[in-house]
């Protein structure tokens, strides 16, 4: 006979009927080819529920409610380079209860939040957005000859602040240059240098 496998409410009604008829429990799973304590199982809860069918799961029961699952949300927009142990933990000691590091992860992904590196840029001043602007417009009419007089130096990059590049940010998709999503970098750079085309 088979092994343990879920019977579709067709058969079980076969099952049921077989017995009502009379026929032993012993028979019938021989007949189907089924073991008898299957059978047998089937037969108490057609008796105690006057049902053969099979009563589906609702599956396991999710361990936040959907106000828990926004609240998670909310925490790590507040603070989008907080970790998934943290925000464990603030919810931890809004709600008193423990969730694991993976179901944050899950609720973030819900909510449309994905670990992502943060671009990085240079913070600039309106000086500093004006001169570059000036310069492009004075150099706009160079041709080739032009540019082949210029002599580019090794640029040497000092950075005033930290570089690490294993910081995740939680974002939306489609929103890496959002201000809130970028990270600003200080640095100071050397300088190119060229030499002015002969006239």
């Amino acid at each position: 006979m088979s092994s343990r496998h879920h019977i579709h409410d067709f058969m079980r009604g076969r099952i049921i009927g077989k017995i009502e008829e009379g026929r032993k429990i012993t028979d019938v799973a021989r007949e189907f080819d089924i073991t008898h304590s299957v059978v047998s199982r089937l037969w108490k809860s057609f008796k105690t529920t006057g049902m053969c069918s099979r009563r589906h799961g609702r599956g396991r029961v999710r361990s936040t409610t959907p106000a828990e699952d926004e609240y998670i949300v909310i925490s790590a927009k507040r603070n989008r380079r907080t970790t998934v142990q943290q925000v464990a933990n603030q919810f931890l000691a809004a709600s008193g209860k423990q969730i694991s590091r993976k179901t944050v992860a899950r609720r973030l992904r819900g909510g449309g939040l994905y670990a992502r590196r943060p671009v990085v840029c240079v913070p600039l001043t309106r000086q500093h957005s004006t001169a570059r602007l000036q310069w492009c417009r004075e150099h706009h009419n160079w041709t080739e000859q032009d540019w082949a007089c210029v002599l580019y130096s090794d640029e040497s990059r000092f950075s005033l602040s930290s570089d690490c590049r294993r910081q995740l940010i939680w974002r939306e998709s489609g929103t890496a240059y959002r201000p809130e999503n970028i990270r600003k970098r200080t640095d100071i750079r050397h300088a190119v240098s060229w030499c002015e085309p002969a006239s």
